[in-house]
Protein backbone atom coordinates (compact mmCIF):
# COMPACT_ATOMS: atom_id res chain seq x y z
CA UNK A 1 0.00 0.00 0.00
CA UNK A 2 2.93 2.32 0.73
CA UNK A 3 4.32 1.88 -2.79
CA UNK A 4 0.93 2.58 -4.36
CA UNK A 5 0.61 5.77 -2.30
CA UNK A 6 4.06 6.92 -3.36
CA UNK A 7 3.44 6.27 -7.07
CA UNK A 8 0.25 8.36 -6.94
CA UNK A 9 2.15 11.42 -5.71
CA UNK A 10 3.58 14.13 -7.92
CA UNK A 11 7.39 14.29 -8.25
CA UNK A 12 7.65 17.32 -5.96
CA UNK A 13 5.52 15.59 -3.29
CA UNK A 14 7.79 12.54 -3.48
CA UNK A 15 10.82 14.82 -3.16
CA UNK A 16 9.34 16.51 -0.08
CA UNK A 17 8.61 13.16 1.56
CA UNK A 18 12.11 11.93 0.76
CA UNK A 19 13.61 14.96 2.54
CA UNK A 20 12.59 13.47 5.89
CA UNK A 21 15.01 10.89 7.26
CA UNK A 22 12.28 8.89 9.02
CA UNK A 23 9.14 7.22 7.71
CA UNK A 24 5.61 7.46 9.05
CA UNK A 25 5.83 3.87 10.28
CA UNK A 26 8.34 5.03 12.91
CA UNK A 27 5.80 7.50 14.28
CA UNK A 28 3.03 4.88 14.17
CA UNK A 29 5.21 2.40 16.05
CA UNK A 30 6.24 4.98 18.65
CA UNK A 31 2.74 6.31 19.26
CA UNK A 32 1.40 2.75 19.61
CA UNK A 33 4.17 1.69 21.97
CA UNK A 34 3.86 4.90 23.99
CA UNK A 35 0.10 4.44 24.34
CA UNK A 36 0.53 0.87 25.58
CA UNK A 37 3.16 2.01 28.07
CA UNK A 38 0.97 4.83 29.39
CA UNK A 39 -2.00 2.44 29.71
CA UNK A 40 0.12 -0.04 31.67
CA UNK A 41 1.22 2.74 34.01
CA UNK A 42 -2.40 3.77 34.52
CA UNK A 43 -3.37 0.19 35.37
CA UNK A 44 -0.58 0.06 37.93
CA UNK A 45 -1.79 3.33 39.39
CA UNK A 46 -5.10 1.62 40.03
CA UNK A 47 -3.82 -1.78 41.22
CA UNK A 48 -1.13 -0.58 43.62
CA UNK A 49 -3.26 1.70 45.83
CA UNK A 50 -6.33 -0.57 45.55
CA UNK A 51 -5.91 -2.04 49.05
CA UNK A 52 -5.32 1.35 50.68
CA UNK A 53 -8.30 2.96 48.93
CA UNK A 54 -10.59 0.16 50.07
CA UNK A 55 -9.95 1.16 53.67
CA UNK A 56 -11.48 4.59 52.98
CA UNK A 57 -14.70 3.22 51.51
CA UNK A 58 -15.56 0.08 49.50
CA UNK A 59 -16.71 2.20 46.56
CA UNK A 60 -13.58 4.38 46.32
CA UNK A 61 -11.41 1.78 44.53
CA UNK A 62 -14.10 1.35 41.87
CA UNK A 63 -14.44 5.09 41.36
CA UNK A 64 -10.70 5.35 40.95
CA UNK A 65 -10.79 2.36 38.62
CA UNK A 66 -13.49 4.02 36.51
CA UNK A 67 -11.34 7.14 36.13
CA UNK A 68 -8.35 5.02 35.09
CA UNK A 69 -10.53 3.11 32.60
CA UNK A 70 -11.77 6.35 31.06
CA UNK A 71 -8.19 7.61 30.74
CA UNK A 72 -7.10 4.34 29.10
CA UNK A 73 -10.06 4.53 26.72
CA UNK A 74 -9.21 8.10 25.71
CA UNK A 75 -5.57 7.20 25.06
CA UNK A 76 -6.47 4.10 23.07
CA UNK A 77 -9.09 6.01 21.06
CA UNK A 78 -6.76 8.92 20.32
CA UNK A 79 -3.93 6.59 19.25
CA UNK A 80 -6.19 4.53 16.98
CA UNK A 81 -7.76 7.65 15.46
CA UNK A 82 -4.34 9.17 14.84
CA UNK A 83 -2.99 6.02 13.18
CA UNK A 84 -6.10 5.74 10.97
CA UNK A 85 -5.80 9.41 10.02
CA UNK A 86 -2.19 8.84 9.01
CA UNK A 87 -3.02 5.73 6.98
CA UNK A 88 -6.14 7.04 5.22
CA UNK A 89 -5.02 10.72 4.99
CA UNK A 90 -8.33 12.09 6.26
CA UNK A 91 -9.82 12.80 9.71
CA UNK A 92 -11.30 9.65 11.27
CA UNK A 93 -12.93 9.25 14.70
CA UNK A 94 -12.61 13.01 15.34
CA UNK A 95 -8.83 12.75 14.93
CA UNK A 96 -8.75 16.38 13.76
CA UNK A 97 -9.22 17.41 17.38
CA UNK A 98 -6.47 15.07 18.56
CA UNK A 99 -3.52 16.80 16.86
CA UNK A 100 -3.02 18.80 20.03
CA UNK A 101 -2.86 15.66 22.18
CA UNK A 102 -0.18 14.28 19.89
CA UNK A 103 1.77 17.53 19.93
CA UNK A 104 1.51 18.30 23.64
CA UNK A 105 1.53 14.83 25.22
CA UNK A 106 2.72 12.10 22.90
CA UNK A 107 5.78 13.79 21.36
CA UNK A 108 7.68 14.32 24.65
CA UNK A 109 6.83 10.79 25.85
CA UNK A 110 7.60 9.29 22.44
CA UNK A 111 11.00 10.99 22.48
CA UNK A 112 11.80 9.32 25.82
CA UNK A 113 10.56 5.93 24.60
CA UNK A 114 12.46 6.28 21.32
CA UNK A 115 15.68 7.22 23.08
CA UNK A 116 15.24 4.22 25.38
CA UNK A 117 15.21 1.88 22.37
CA UNK A 118 18.13 3.60 20.67
CA UNK A 119 16.42 5.95 18.22
CA UNK A 120 17.94 9.38 17.63
CA UNK A 121 16.01 12.54 18.46
CA UNK A 122 16.44 13.68 14.86
CA UNK A 123 14.63 10.61 13.50
CA UNK A 124 11.81 10.93 16.02
CA UNK A 125 11.35 14.63 15.30
CA UNK A 126 11.54 14.07 11.55
CA UNK A 127 8.84 11.40 11.73
CA UNK A 128 6.69 13.69 13.88
CA UNK A 129 7.03 16.62 11.45
CA UNK A 130 6.19 14.39 8.51
CA UNK A 131 3.03 13.13 10.22
CA UNK A 132 2.11 16.65 11.38
CA UNK A 133 2.37 17.88 7.78
CA UNK A 134 0.03 15.16 6.55
CA UNK A 135 -2.45 15.90 9.33
CA UNK A 136 -2.43 19.60 8.39
CA UNK A 137 -2.83 18.76 4.70
CA UNK A 138 -5.65 16.30 5.43
CA UNK A 139 -7.78 19.17 6.73
CA UNK A 140 -7.91 20.44 3.14
CA UNK A 141 -8.19 24.11 4.10
CA UNK A 142 -7.13 27.07 1.96
CA UNK A 143 -6.59 30.62 3.12
CA UNK A 144 -6.46 34.18 1.85
CA UNK A 145 -2.85 35.12 0.97
CA UNK A 146 -2.65 37.71 3.75
CA UNK A 147 -3.42 34.94 6.27
CA UNK A 148 -0.44 32.81 5.19
CA UNK A 149 2.93 33.35 6.87
CA UNK A 150 6.28 32.18 5.48
CA UNK A 151 8.47 31.95 8.59
CA UNK A 152 12.17 31.60 7.84
CA UNK A 153 15.25 31.06 10.04
CA UNK A 154 17.98 33.69 9.95
CA UNK A 155 20.55 31.03 9.00
CA UNK A 156 19.19 31.10 5.43
CA UNK A 157 20.80 34.52 5.05
CA UNK A 158 24.34 34.49 3.70
CA UNK A 159 26.70 34.72 6.67
CA UNK A 160 28.79 37.38 4.89
CA UNK A 161 25.78 39.64 4.30
CA UNK A 162 25.96 42.97 6.16
CA UNK A 163 22.22 43.68 6.08
CA UNK A 164 19.98 42.76 8.99
CA UNK A 165 16.78 41.03 7.91
CA UNK A 166 15.35 39.86 11.24
CA UNK A 167 13.03 42.81 11.75
CA UNK A 168 12.72 44.00 8.17
CA UNK A 169 13.14 41.54 5.31
CA UNK A 170 12.89 44.48 2.90
CA UNK A 171 16.54 45.23 3.76
CA UNK A 172 17.46 42.36 1.46
CA UNK A 173 19.13 43.61 -1.75
CA UNK A 174 18.10 40.46 -3.66
CA UNK A 175 21.64 39.72 -4.78
CA UNK A 176 20.83 36.02 -5.13
CA UNK A 177 23.61 34.82 -2.81
CA UNK A 178 21.07 33.13 -0.54
CA UNK A 179 17.47 31.83 -0.81
CA UNK A 180 15.97 35.02 0.67
CA UNK A 181 15.79 36.67 -2.78
CA UNK A 182 13.76 33.75 -4.14
CA UNK A 183 11.51 33.74 -1.09
CA UNK A 184 10.84 37.46 -1.59
CA UNK A 185 9.83 36.70 -5.16
CA UNK A 186 7.40 34.06 -3.88
CA UNK A 187 6.02 36.54 -1.36
CA UNK A 188 5.49 39.18 -4.03
CA UNK A 189 3.80 36.82 -6.47
CA UNK A 190 1.53 35.10 -3.93
CA UNK A 191 0.83 38.08 -1.66
CA UNK A 192 1.70 36.27 1.57
CA UNK A 193 3.71 37.44 4.58
CA UNK A 194 7.44 36.66 4.78
CA UNK A 195 9.49 37.11 7.94
CA UNK A 196 12.89 36.03 9.24
CA UNK A 197 13.33 35.03 12.89
CA UNK A 198 16.46 34.37 14.95
CA UNK A 199 14.76 32.14 17.50
CA UNK A 200 11.58 30.96 19.17
CA UNK A 201 10.89 34.15 21.11
CA UNK A 202 11.00 36.38 18.04
CA UNK A 203 9.07 33.80 16.02
CA UNK A 204 6.25 33.82 18.58
CA UNK A 205 6.21 37.63 18.54
CA UNK A 206 5.95 37.60 14.74
CA UNK A 207 3.02 35.17 14.90
CA UNK A 208 1.22 37.42 17.39
CA UNK A 209 1.81 40.49 15.23
CA UNK A 210 0.85 39.00 11.86
CA UNK A 211 -2.00 36.79 13.17
CA UNK A 212 -1.83 34.21 10.35
CA UNK A 213 -4.23 31.30 9.85
CA UNK A 214 -1.47 28.94 8.71
CA UNK A 215 2.33 28.98 8.87
CA UNK A 216 4.76 27.50 6.37
CA UNK A 217 7.93 27.24 8.41
CA UNK A 218 11.47 26.39 7.32
CA UNK A 219 13.92 25.11 9.92
CA UNK A 220 15.83 22.07 11.15
CA UNK A 221 14.09 19.13 12.82
CA UNK A 222 14.61 20.46 16.35
CA UNK A 223 13.30 23.97 15.68
CA UNK A 224 10.37 22.76 13.57
CA UNK A 225 9.24 20.27 16.22
CA UNK A 226 9.43 22.87 19.00
CA UNK A 227 7.76 25.50 16.81
CA UNK A 228 4.85 23.21 16.00
CA UNK A 229 4.38 22.64 19.73
CA UNK A 230 4.64 26.33 20.62
CA UNK A 231 2.13 27.58 18.05
CA UNK A 232 -0.58 24.93 18.49
CA UNK A 233 -3.52 25.11 17.66
CA UNK A 234 -2.29 27.20 14.72
CA UNK A 235 -1.48 24.77 11.87
CA UNK A 236 2.18 24.68 10.86
CA UNK A 237 3.48 23.01 7.71
CA UNK A 238 7.18 22.27 8.10
CA UNK A 239 9.79 22.36 5.34
CA UNK A 240 13.22 21.06 6.32
CA UNK A 241 16.18 23.23 5.49
CA UNK A 242 19.36 21.86 3.96
CA UNK A 243 22.64 22.22 5.84
CA UNK A 244 25.58 21.81 3.46
CA UNK A 245 27.87 23.75 5.84
CA UNK A 246 26.52 22.28 9.06
CA UNK A 247 23.80 23.59 11.37
CA UNK A 248 22.93 27.28 11.55
CA UNK A 249 25.36 28.42 8.84
CA UNK A 250 24.43 29.36 5.26
CA UNK A 251 21.57 26.87 5.14
CA UNK A 252 19.44 26.37 2.06
CA UNK A 253 15.79 25.61 1.27
CA UNK A 254 14.16 24.26 -1.86
CA UNK A 255 12.16 27.09 -3.40
CA UNK A 256 10.17 24.53 -5.39
CA UNK A 257 9.07 22.72 -2.22
CA UNK A 258 8.19 26.00 -0.55
CA UNK A 259 6.13 27.10 -3.55
CA UNK A 260 4.38 23.70 -3.63
CA UNK A 261 3.32 24.24 -0.01
CA UNK A 262 2.09 27.74 -0.85
CA UNK A 263 -0.06 26.40 -3.67
CA UNK A 264 -1.61 23.88 -1.29
CA UNK A 265 -2.71 26.49 1.25
CA UNK A 266 -3.48 29.69 -0.69
CA UNK A 267 -7.00 30.12 -2.12
CA UNK A 268 -7.07 28.83 -5.67
CA UNK A 269 -8.44 32.05 -7.10
CA UNK A 270 -5.43 33.92 -5.67
CA UNK A 271 -2.82 31.58 -7.18
CA UNK A 272 -0.63 32.80 -10.06
CA UNK A 273 -1.37 30.96 -13.30
CA UNK A 274 2.23 29.73 -13.52
CA UNK A 275 4.79 28.57 -10.98
CA UNK A 276 7.50 31.02 -10.05
CA UNK A 277 9.99 28.16 -9.68
CA UNK A 278 8.81 25.27 -11.89
CA UNK A 279 9.76 21.85 -10.60
CA UNK A 280 11.91 19.66 -12.81
CA UNK A 281 11.48 15.96 -12.09
CA UNK A 282 14.84 14.55 -10.93
CA UNK A 283 16.39 11.72 -12.85
CA UNK A 284 16.56 8.64 -10.65
CA UNK A 285 19.37 6.12 -10.87
CA UNK A 286 18.83 2.44 -10.10
CA UNK A 287 19.15 3.10 -6.36
CA UNK A 288 16.58 5.93 -6.40
CA UNK A 289 19.20 8.64 -5.89
CA UNK A 290 17.89 12.16 -6.51
CA UNK A 291 21.29 13.80 -6.91
CA UNK A 292 20.09 15.71 -9.97
CA UNK A 293 17.16 17.30 -8.11
CA UNK A 294 16.86 21.10 -8.30
CA UNK A 295 19.29 22.84 -5.97
CA UNK A 296 17.88 24.67 -2.99
CA UNK A 297 19.94 27.77 -3.77
CA UNK A 298 18.90 31.36 -4.19
CA UNK A 299 16.76 33.13 -6.73
CA UNK A 300 16.93 32.32 -10.37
Amino acid sequence: MQQNDESALSPIEQEIRASFVARKRLFIGLITGTSILVCVILVLLWVVPYVGLRELHPVVPWLWGALVAVAIGLIAWSSLAMVLNILFKRPILFSKRLRGLTIKLFLPVMTLVGRAVGLSKEKIRSSFIKVNNELVLSEGKRYAPEKVLLLMPHCLQNSMCKYRLTYNVENCKRCGMCPIAGLLELRDRYGVHLTVATGGTIARRIVVQTRPKVIIAVACERDLASGIQDTYPLPVYGVLNERPHGPCLDTQVSLQRTEWALRRFVHEEALPSEHVFPHTEPELDVRGDTSSAPHAGGAR
